[in-house]
């Protein structure tokens, strides 16, 4: 089942594979249920009238997004390069506990087709494709959507304590183009690919696999709610295996393009 949420003239409002689901539905109200029972919950909630109107971002203003980093060899490799204390990711990239930190509330968070932005402090910067999960008020992971964390590398790079300021500003976190709802074992070996064009052309195309993590969703999951409740559920991105070459810095009026499974996200650079 595949959720979107659509601007229309009474406000933001929910459908599933295509169909409306009723105005009072929200998607805080099916993460207060499990996995099974939620699913089962929205089968029978359809109106039966097409949806309509511009797709935004499939979260609502309270939910929060977070992040884990590190989770691919890629990303430890990248991420030491551009640290003046490198070793402190290969660290993490080992350790047990992950790296976790929150990107987004709800409300900061833009859908398909809205501008992106670049620090304008940031001398490189770079969008990170990464599969979002989607997680209930029970800690199950109950679907998940693409996720792009627009990062600045020189200013982690320069201290991690910087990482707040590197990570969490307006315009750099995008989720769509909706929920595809499924469980765990089957995000296994989830394609994900990263494309980036420049003046009608191509300047970076980059692929990997969730198959390639070292950590495991539940894992993360895991981690991310054992100190935390999350009522309403939380989004989870999952890290990047995907890094443009040193030399590439994300520019004002590039197209990001975010593949994860058959989901695809585009967002201009502002």
């Amino acid at each position: 089942m595949f959720l979107t949420r659509h601007l229309t003239e009474i406000g933001p409002r929910w459908a599933a594979d295509g169909v409306f689901l009723p105005p009072a539905f929200e998607l805080g109200l099916l993460l207060e249920l499990d996995a099974d029972a939620g699913q089962a919950a929205v089968a029978t909630l359809s109106t039966g009238e097409a949806a309509t109107g511009p797709v935004l971002a499939p979260i609502e203003p309270m939910q929060e997004v977070w992040a884990s980093g590190v989770t691919y060899l890629r990303s430890r490799d990248a991420r030491q390069a551009e640290s003046e204390t490198g070793d402190i990711y290969a660290r993490v990239y080992l350790a047990d506990r992950p790296e976790l930190f929150m990107k987004a509330s709800g409300w900061r968070v833009r859908g398909p087709e809205d501008p992106i932005r670049v620090r304008p402090d940031s001398s490189w910067s770079v969008p990170e494709p990464e599969v979002t999960l989607v997680i209930n008020r029970h800690g199950e992971i109950v679907g998940y959507c693409a996720g792009n964390d627009v990062s600045s590398r020189s200013i982690e790079g320069a201290n991690p304590l910087y990482l707040p300021q590197a990570k969490v500003y307006d315009g750099s976190c995008a989720l769509g183009p909706g929920i595809l709802l499924m469980g765990p074992d089957e995000m296994r070996s989830l394609p994900v690919s990263l494309e980036i064009d420049r003046d009608g052309a191509q300047v970076f195309a980059g692929e990997t696999s969730t198959a390639q993590m070292k950590r495991k969703f539940g894992d993360l999951v895991a981690y991310l709610c054992l100190e935390l409740d999350f009522p309403q559920g939380v989004f989870l991105m999952t890290g990047t295996g995907i890094v443009p070459p040193d030399e590439f810095d994300l520019s004002s009026g590039d197209i990001v393009r975010v593949t994860v499974g058959e989901l695809v996200l585009v967002n201009g650079v502002a």
